[in-house]
This record gives structure tokens, C-alpha cells and sequence, in this order.
């Protein structure tokens, strides 16, 4: 049993999760960089972060966020993703609210949060499920471009009897050069499940969680009880 991951992941960790049976290749399919930009007031801001690499972006340009609860103009701060919540307890900030994606956190904000105003800080990338229905309910957003991703459509002439997939752009990339047909097909969240249906009816399997641990549980499932 071959099974690609589109990202690459520890060996050991692979092994560890997977176990001896399985044997597993790693292929980035995207790049990311961070945009340098000049830092600025974030006063009177609610804060969007849906990856690990806007938060990372973020950190890198200087920004400080004021998570003085007690102050006036304090910056909530929402995310997307425990892995997105884990990066930012890494710089020192906790997380107002943590949903599982973009669109349950557009309908928590749309719920809850009308008189609020956001910034997102996002790659060039980003879904669009924030900016296409937040303006529509007259709640003020704007997108802050921190980082590109660069999608690299590597041609991968090995076949495999799996795949697996973590962000909308990462399938775009494998797409461009290489069929999905006659493969499983695993993806990190329904997002990314959503941009598969784009290239393929072939069946997908999605984890419960945007976790990489979810992603493990799921294959085991699937497949390695099935060996």
C-alpha cells in the first residue's frame, strides 16, 4: 500500500501513526513566502487568522496585537484550526474564538459579532468565503495580504493507491499535472474536500478535524485496519 502526502511530514511521525505496512512518500505541491509590509494601528480591530503561516506572517512583520482584556480598543483575536490556535499561543496570544473553518467562523461572526470590524490576515491565496459574505450582512472586513503561496504543479509519474490533501491550493497544484482517478482521496477539512469535487467524483475522505491527527485517524481507518 503507497500513499502520497501532499505536504511533508516526519518520517517518524509517519511511522509512528501509520505503522511498518504502509509505505508513505512526501511532495510539497505549494510554496509560501511572507510579504514584508510597515506594520499599523490595529486599534478598534477584531483579528482573523485561518492558517498557521498568516500567523506566522503576522508575528514577522512587527504587528502587536493589545490583548488586554480590561482595555477599551483590545484586539479580539478569532481562528481557524487548532493548529492556527497553537501558533498563536506560541507568540503568547490566546484566541476569542476557534472554529473548525472559514465557513462556521463566517457564521458565528454573521451570528454574533454584527458590530464588530475585522482584518484577516491571509495569504494571497485565501478562501473566499469570508470576503463574499461578511460585506453582504453589512459587517466591515478587509483582507490583508501577508504571505503568497505559490502553487509548483509538480508532475508525480509514481501511482498511488492514496492521497492525501490540506489546503484548496495544494489540490489545485496536484491537479494541474496528475489525475485523481482510481485513488482514495483524504482531505484535512471540508474545504479542501470542496475544491476536490472540482477534479474528480471519485469518493473522499474527509477528517472530522482540520488536525493532522484527525487525518491519521481517518487513514487508519480506511485503510490500515483494512490490511
Amino acid at each position: 500500500m503507497k500513499i502520497l502526502f501532499t505536504k511533508n511530514i516526519d518520517q517518524a511521525t509517519l511511522s509512528k501513526e501509520l505503522g511498518e505496512d504502509i509505505s508513505v512518500d512526501c511532495v510539497e505541491v505549494i510554496k509560501t513566502k511572507p510579504i514584508l509590509i510597515t506594520p499599523f494601528d490595529l486599534k478598534n480591530y477584531s483579528l482573523i487568522f485561518t492558517s498557521v503561516n498568516g500567523v506566522a506572517a503576522f508575528f514577522k512583520n512587527r504587528f502587536k496585537p493589545n490583548e488586554n482584556f480590561t482595555a477599551k480598543n483590545y484586539n479580539k483575536i478569532y481562528c481557524v484550526g487548532e493548529k492556527t490556535k497553537k501558533a498563536l499561543r506560541k507568540h503568547g496570544f490566546g484566541t476569542f474564538k476557534v472554529l473548525k473553518n472559514a465557513d462556521t467562523l463566517s457564521k458565528f461572526i454573521i451570528g454574533n459579532c454584527q458590530h464588530e470590524q475585522f482584518l484577516h490576515f491571509c495569504g494571497n491565496l485565501a478562501i473566499n468565503v469570508l470576503d463574499k459574505e461578511l460585506p453582504l450582512q453589512n459587517i466591515k472586513y478587509k483582507k490583508v495580504t501577508i504571505y503568497n503561496t505559490e502553487e509548483t504543479n509538480p508532475l508525480i509519474p509514481e501511482k498511488y493507491h492514496a492521497a492525501v490533501f490540506f489546503s484548496p491550493s495544494g489540490v489545485r497544484s496536484f491537479a494541474k499535472q496528475n489525475s485523481l482517478k482510481d485513488m482514495k482521496l483524504f482531505s484535512i477539512g471540508e474545504t479542501t474536500s470542496g475544491e476536490l469535487r472540482n477534479y474528480t467524483h471519485e469518493n473522499i475522505f474527509t477528517s472530522d478535524e482540520n488536525t493532522l491527527s484527525s487525518v491519521f485517524e481517518l487513514i487508519r481507518r480506511e485503510i490500515v485496519s483494512k490490511l
